[in-house]
């Protein structure tokens, strides 16, 4: 389970990191990542900066039906929970499934996500978001 300091549980913290934050998309998942210097010109100085990173998941219907949104979701918490370390303090992660996800093994969906946030949590060059 993720722990409770690190869940997004605000509209606007969603639409925030889904619409300015870099994004790393694989077969199963698509993978949004602000961060807290990102995050802070676009919300201002109230995001205090040694705030835990917040995670928050997107799973629609196009993946399957409750039972199966519900398994993908408890996957991707528990997935996510690995890596709550890398996340640079502060920052926003929006975890999308896509409807591959409902039918990935265990395994494939790790990797996926994995690849996305190795490919957002890199350094980048000047000029990229």
């Amino acid at each position: 389970m993720l722990p409770s300091g690190h869940r997004m549980r605000r509209r606007d913290e969603f639409t925030l990191a889904v619409r300015r934050g870099r994004r790393a998309g694989r077969p199963t998942v698509v993978v949004h990542l602000l961060r807290r210097e990102d995050a802070q010109a676009d919300q201002g100085p109230d995001r205090e900066t040694g705030a835990a990173s917040l995670v928050g998941f997107i799973v629609s219907k196009a993946v399957g039906n409750a039972v199966v949104r519900n398994r993908v979701q408890r996957r991707l918490r528990h997935l996510v929970r690995a890596h709550l370390d890398r996340l640079p303090g502060g920052s926003l992660l929006v975890v999308r499934a896509n409807p591959a996800a409902g039918t990935a093994r265990h395994d494939d969906l790790a990797a996926d996500l994995e690849s996305a946030l190795d490919r957002l949590l890199r350094p980048t060059s000047k000029g990229h978001r």
